[in-house]
């Protein structure tokens, strides 16, 4: 079977940030239609200011990361293809504020502020979807980059910093909070050190705080949310369960992907709690939809962020080529969650028939000097398989807070913007 090859550069890509820990009072908010400049010298120990247009990747009304094109090509079991059709809404009800994995290829221990091609296509990649359902927030932070965790996994001082990377992420937050939210129900995305970053804010800035009434959701894949090994609280969060339903809101959604015919390994990086008597967090995205297991994925059609790693198989036995940026294959993969052997993840099956003139070459490893790295599982693709289901699961939630909900209510005092 054909995988996805990966350099070391993408092997150290992606964990190992799950422990990543005031801003000033905010200014006016960009006016719409301004373009994302680039940002001035910052001190490194403040953090970034958010009343700065160039400090977010996504933000409503501005020329940004989230107007890239994200269409998909839908390929059928008989090898016919059609576009989805894909377009943003022009005024969604809720808003989703995200924070991007491990990325960046700057060279210092944390990332600067100026946001590269690799944010910008892993914003593609994850974020630009959800814009059928919210109004799209993204800020640049100077994330725990690469070169760091290179130098890391050899043993060597990574020179990062990762209380600077949460310090931006939480001003980002309390800026949109100040500026942006206005009574909104917002959903909270984020994966690997995205998810690791946001599982922090969320238990020490709204966790039982007032600000948890406009929590729709949390989306936090390739992480290492945490519950009580008896129930879906207690853990990470102390008053924020795992979502049960669509209807369920103010609740996390949480995963790490393995196929089912390749679980966790002894020496998995994922899946395994870091604390004794909680378990890793697993909601399947897949039947919190109603979809019964099955994976409405958004795969990419070709190489993931650029040469890192190697484009797929053809998709069909034809050879047609995919135009699009993604490509969605109903019915050729299903997911349930596993608890077995100290692990909990989202075990996916490929479901390949004969019938099937679609490849069933599902890509994603690690593999490192040609050898596939089963301790990372499909980390690589955790939002990818899920992504049609997420956007689903996301809008439901979003009614569901709203019908809750009624009109937005005033913020309190302590969230208002001070000017």
């Amino acid at each position: 079977m054909k995988r996805y090859s990966a350099t070391p550069l993408a092997l150290v890509a992606l964990s190992l940030l799950a422990a990543c820990g005031d801003s000033k009072a905010p200014d006016a908010a960009p006016a719409p239609g301004e373009t994302v400049d680039a940002l001035p010298a910052v001190d490194l120990v403040a953090p970034m200011d958010y009343s700065q247009v160039g400090a977010w990747l996504c933000r409503p009304g501005l020329d940004d990361a989230c107007r890239q094109v994200a269409t998909a090509t839908v390929v059928a079991a008989d090898g016919k293809m059609a576009s989805d059709g894909f377009a943003a809404a022009g005024d969604p009800p809720i808003d989703c504020f995200y924070v991007y994995p491990t990325v960046s290829r700057d060279q210092s221990g944390n990332s600067d502020t100026l946001a590269g091609p690799e944010e910008r296509e892993i914003v593609r990649q994850q974020l630009v979807r959800f814009g059928s359902d919210c109004r799209l927030y993204a800020p640049v932070y100077r994330q725990v980059t690469l070169s760091s965790l290179r130098k890391m996994l050899a043993g060597e001082d990574p020179a990062s910093n990762r209380e600077m990377a949460y310090a931006d992420v939480k001003a980002a937050w309390e800026r949109y909070i100040a500026s942006d939210n206005q009574g909104r129900g917002v959903v909270l995305i984020g994966h690997d050190q995205g998810a690791g970053l946001l599982t922090r804010l969320i238990a020490a800035e709204i966790d039982g705080k007032p600000v948890q009434a406009r929590l729709v959701s949390a989306v936090l894949p390739g992480g290492s949310v945490e519950v009580s090994a008896t129930g879906s609280v207690g853990g990470s969060f102390r008053n924020i369960p795992l979502c049960r339903s669509t209807d369920s809101t103010a609740c996390a959604i949480a995963w790490s992907s393995f196929r089912a015919d390749s679980p966790p390994p002894a020496d998995s990086l994922f899946g395994k709690a870091q604390t004794q008597g909680l378990r890793v967090a697993c909601v399947n995205p897949a039947d919190l939809d109603g979809s019964g297991g099955a994976l409405k994925s958004l795969l990419p059609a070709g190489a993931i962020l650029f040469d890192e790693l190697a484009p797929p198989a053809p998709w069909t036995a034809s050879g047609a080529p995919v135009e699009t940026p993604f490509v969605a294959l109903p019915g050729l993969l299903s997911a349930q969650c596993v608890d077995r052997g100290g692990f909990s993840y989202l075990a996916v099956t490929v479901n390949a028939d004969p019938a099937d003139t679609r490849t069933d070459i599902i890509n994603g490893d690690v593999v490192v000097d040609g050898q596939v790295q089963p301790e990372w599982g499909l980390h690589l693709f955790d939002m990818h398989l899920a992504m049609g289901n997420l956007v689903e699961v996301v809008r439901r939630q979003g009614a569901a807070w709203q019908a809750g909900q009624g009109a937005p209510a005033a913020l309190p005092p302590e969230f208002h913007n001070p000017q």
